[in-house]
């Protein structure tokens, strides 16, 4: 299947953690984004998930993520929120 491209705006610090992760993962943004999203789909449908992605913080941080978006106990904070300046 042809690839699109989409972009996306986030915090600096986010986009610098992604990058990190993915090249200390030998893997891209791109791919993590695309497995996490592909990851999404397969559940919406009800089809079983292969993780492809090795990092076990990974695919937990997915699954809590997905958890609450779905619940509605979502709470957006920037990362310097989170992990201080």
């Amino acid at each position: 299947m042809p690839k699109t491209r989409i972009n996306i705006s986030m915090d600096q610090d986010l986009a610098d953690f992604a990058k990190f992760f993915a090249k200390e993962n030998r893997t891209s943004v791109a791919d993590m984004m695309t497995q996490y999203l592909l990851t999404l789909k397969r559940k919406v449908e009800g089809q079983d998930t292969e993780r492809i992605l090795s990092h076990p913080a990974f695919q937990e941080a997915m699954e809590q993520a997905q958890e609450k978006l779905r619940d509605g106990t979502a709470k957006f904070h920037s990362y310097d929120d989170v992990f201080g300046s």
